[in-house]
């Protein structure tokens, strides 16, 4: 794996403790990105405090790539078209763009939300 792209959950999974999140990130080899729609996610949830700088500090391990025109354009297309048929929303449709822009593996727990993505990885089985 070159390029790993992170969705939103996986990431919150990491955030809240969860040890198999850990050691799957931990063991990435390549360079790891986050869509500026992750950052945004993230930050919506996030509570003030000492959580806050956590993240502050957790999103700085990771190459931010923000939405340009070529991004934008793309993921309201897959919004359009697989809204209906998979519940497909912006933020997912933006994310999948970005990876395809980037050319990265996306690792999310939604591969349903993702048929326009050939690599796209589950990371594990939540227990």
């Amino acid at each position: 794996m070159n390029k790993i792209l992170f969705d939103t959950d996986v990431l919150i999974e990491y955030l809240r403790g969860s040890e198999q999140a850990k050691t799957f990130i931990d063991k990435i080899k390549g360079s790891v990105y986050m869509s500026s729609i992750t950052v945004a996610e993230l930050y919506a949830g996030v509570r003030e405090s000492e959580e806050y700088e956590k993240l502050e500090i957790f999103i700085g391990t990771f190459e931010v790539v923000s939405l340009n025109k070529s991004i934008a354009k793309a993921g309201g297309l897959y919004r359009k078209k697989y809204k209906p048929s998979h519940a497909t929303g912006l933020a997912d449709a933006l994310i999948a763009s970005t990876a395809k822009e980037i050319g990265a593996q996306l690792v999310t727990f939604n591969i349903k939300h993702y048929p326009m993505l050939d690599n796209v990885v589950k990371p594990y089985a939540r227990s």
